[in-house]
């Protein structure tokens, strides 16, 4: 079992052979158990390199996503997002709000389930993405960083509008949106609200293109509240 890297049916296996032979599961039953077992720990094995694949910027778990009526934020709408079924067709989540509201907090939460579930997640900051898309252009490496991200179920801009892009930034986001769209879905998080936007890109031709892509069919939060780090450190 080792040597063909069965590494969760051989401890099930050994843990049965400890036992004294009146409690062992029969030959069907054993069978069956080694089996679960191991499509467990193989479940457990992809989850943990996702999750390491992904970086998400913070340890967040959908169980401790705070939802109320003065968040603006309810279980229905976290428990619609966390079935993923925005993540098969394709489409975007917008989570905008003031700073400290719990954004990153919860693109994060969504990051985390959706490596649950066995899909690729890219998380970004926009000034690392901003980073990224520069010095793969200037490496050569663009076209291999865009064929990561094509691979990726989803895709997350943390804190959308902190720093200008630039023009070759601007043209490489619409090329990641424009292949994405409706295929793949990506979360903006934002503390512009949404109408904001398209000042910020400052370029009305690429604005439109991009914000067409990223709005149509999205799902959009707008957290509200006062900030929770503050919140925090007064406790």
């Amino acid at each position: 079992m080792k040597e063909l890297r069965l590494s969760g049916m051989a401890h099930a296996y050994q843990q049965q052979l400890e036992l004294p032979l009146h409690q062992q599961l029969e030959a069907h039953h054993l069978i069956g158990h080694l089996v679960q077992t191991e499509q467990l720990s193989r479940s457990q094995e992809k989850t943990t390199y996702y999750l390491k694949l992904a970086k998400l910027r913070l340890p967040a778990i959908p169980q401790q996503v705070n939802c109320s009526a003065a968040r603006n934020l309810t279980k229905e709408q976290l428990g619609t997002l966390l079935e993923g079924n925005y993540l098969d067709q394709g489409e975007n989540v917008l989570v905008t709000g003031a700073t400290g509201c719990g954004k990153s907090y919860l693109a994060c939460a969504l990051g985390h389930q959706a490596c649950l579930q066995g899909r690729k997640t890219t998380y970004f900051s926009m000034n690392r993405f901003i980073e990224k898309i520069t010095l793969s252009k200037l490496e050569g490496s663009y076209l291999k960083l865009l064929n990561h991200l094509e691979r990726q179920s989803l895709i997350i801009l943390d804190d959308f509008g902190l720093q200008p892009m630039q023009q070759d930034v601007k043209l490489a986001l619409l090329q990641i949106l424009e292949e994405r769209h409706g295929r793949k879905a990506t979360l903006v998080t934002s503390q512009l609200p949404v109408g904001a936007w398209h000042e910020y890109i400052n370029e009305p031709t690429i604005a439109d293109a991009i914000l067409d892509r990223l709005t149509a069919g999205a799902h959009r939060i707008e957290l509200k509240g006062e900030s929770l780090r503050r919140k925090s450190k007064a406790k």
